[in-house]
């Protein structure tokens, strides 16, 4: 969890800016996880959420107190807790009609994100418990996930066990990916080893 004294003010991160989004952009790099050619999870963590935050304050001309703290309030909760994963979820279509039919076909797919962690049993996503992102003719283009794990799953990643992320829909061709190692090993890193010592 972000407080007020992890972040920077305007002015000082106006200096470390560069630097900073540098670092995350690189950090980000094996936390991106494509499935197909349209569907992109970026699971997010303390840094890739710091970013946010600072960008959001730097954009908005956020300073005062009340403000800062109602950012914190709103990404907080995208940081995963050390039994969880957190993921950003994006159907991107560059093509407007594209877009805006397949999000149409793709209504209800966030909550059949999955991850499966070798042999163990699927992990089911829940999507958008800050606010429900579709209506009655489409979804969201973003969405955000939370995969719950058992101490086995939490194990087999901190172990080097395969991990596959999948969506179940014929929408999307491939539906499922096999994660990197480099991706599997950031991701195991959001997780508390100590809960299957």
């Amino acid at each position: 969890m972000l407080t007020r004294e992890d972040l920077w003010s305007l002015e000082e991160y106006a200096v470390r800016r560069n630097d900073f989004r540098a670092r995350v952009m690189d950090h980000k790099r094996h936390r991106h996880i494509t499935i197909g050619d349209h569907v992109r999870l970026l699971f997010e963590d303390k840094i890739t959420i710091q970013y946010q935050i600072q960008e959001m304050l730097r954009v908005e001309r956020i300073f005062e107190a009340e403000g800062i703290q109602e950012e914190l309030d709103a990404y907080n909760p995208l940081i995963p807790n050390g039994s969880n994963l957190k993921a950003t979820l994006m159907f991107e279509y560059t093509d407007v009609e594209q877009r805006k039919r397949m999000l149409a076909l793709l209504k209800g797919a966030e909550h059949k994100v999955w991850l499966k962690v070798a042999e163990h049993p699927q992990v089911f996503a829940i999507a958008d418990e800050d606010l429900e992102r579709e209506n009655d003719e489409k979804t969201s283009s973003v969405h955000f996930l939370r995969f719950e794990l058992s101490d086995a799953d939490i194990h087999g990643l901190k172990s080097g066990e395969e991990l596959m992320i999948g969506i179940d829909t014929h929408h999307v061709q491939p539906n499922f990916t096999l994660v990197d190692n480099a991706g599997r090993q950031a991701l195991s890193e959001d997780l508390e080893a100590r809960l299957f010592q």
